[in-house]
């Protein structure tokens, strides 16, 4: 059995291969627009999200990334669009929240042609000195965790196949 939704699924990758063109206002809201549909515990919808087009602020983030991962590339695959997932860390469901928002919006890039990749490390990040001066400057409270992140871009390369699945990768219990 399949469908658009099914075989958007089946087909979206995670890109790390950007062009440099930024990507329309429409495709962004697009984006952001379906990450706010996503199930979210008692739907109190706690998850905050934040798109990042400013090329200042991106290269903070990118540096703040590397330095956390131990790196001094670009952790964003260099993505014209970032996107920043938060919750509040009092909420016992934040992280499966954001989780299912980082989800729906990287079903939703793809199912209108662009790429995305989740990007980790926003928990550690937003939880430094530099982190929590980056949310002050992007007007944020103090009471926000990270959760994670998108790179978001149009693809430079051909999409690859899907890998095989594992096999026992589920089981049917009756």
């Amino acid at each position: 059995m399949t469908n658009e939704v099914i075989q958007a699924i089946y087909e979206r990758r995670s890109c790390r291969n950007y062009r440099p063109e930024q990507i329309s206002d429409e495709e962004l809201q697009t984006v952001l627009e379906a990450g706010t549909f996503a199930p979210t515990g008692k739907n109190l919808q706690d998850p905050v999200i934040v798109a990042i087009q400013n090329p200042a602020l991106r290269n903070k983030i990118c540096q703040l990334n590397a330095q956390i991962m131990g790196s001094n590339g670009d952790p964003f695959y260099h993505a014209p669009t970032l996107i920043l997932v938060f919750g509040h860390p009092s909420w016992k469901n934040y992280i499966q929240d954001g989780s299912l928002v980082l989800g729906t919006m990287m079903l939703a890039a793809h199912s209108i042609g662009l790429g995305s990749c989740w990007i980790n490390r926003e928990i550690e990040m937003f939880q430094t000195e530099e982190g929590r001066a980056l949310m002050k400057e992007m007007g944020l409270p103090d009471d926000l965790g990270g959760i994670g992140a998108l790179s978001l871009g149009y693809w430079n390369i051909p999409r690859p196949a899907a890998k095989p699945r594992k096999k026992d990768y589920y089981r049917i219990l009756k």
